[in-house]
């Protein structure tokens, strides 16, 4: 028995597709004429709707609309301006330990 290998679409055959049912109308007939199964450019399109132009990002990254991807972005900046803060805290404390100014003797 021979295993099928699973057949992989870049971004642009897909948004392409999506775009070209969206026009036509009629999903099943395209996805006939791409030679794809109808259920996979269904699902292509719901992803376009939710997600526009953030659809199929590709090998393996998360799926964000502009505003996931915004929260993302400033999570990630609060995440390295604490560890910076946090740094700056124990530098203040190890400088200040050594010069004897230090109030806990």
């Amino acid at each position: 028995m021979m295993i099928k290998e699973r057949q992989k679409y870049d971004r642009d055959f897909k948004q392409k597709a999506v775009e070209l049912s969206f026009a036509r109308g009629n999903a099943k007939e395209i996805a006939r004429e791409l030679g794809i199964r109808p259920e996979l450019l269904y699902r292509w399109r719901r992803e376009y709707q939710r997600y526009e132009k953030n659809s199929f990002p590709g090998k393996g990254k998360p799926k964000m609309t502009d505003l996931e991807r915004e929260v993302a972005r400033l999570k990630s900046e609060l995440r390295d301006a604490k560890m910076e803060r946090d740094i700056l805290k124990k530098a203040v404390s190890i400088f200040s330990r050594s010069d004897g100014k230090s109030t806990n003797l």
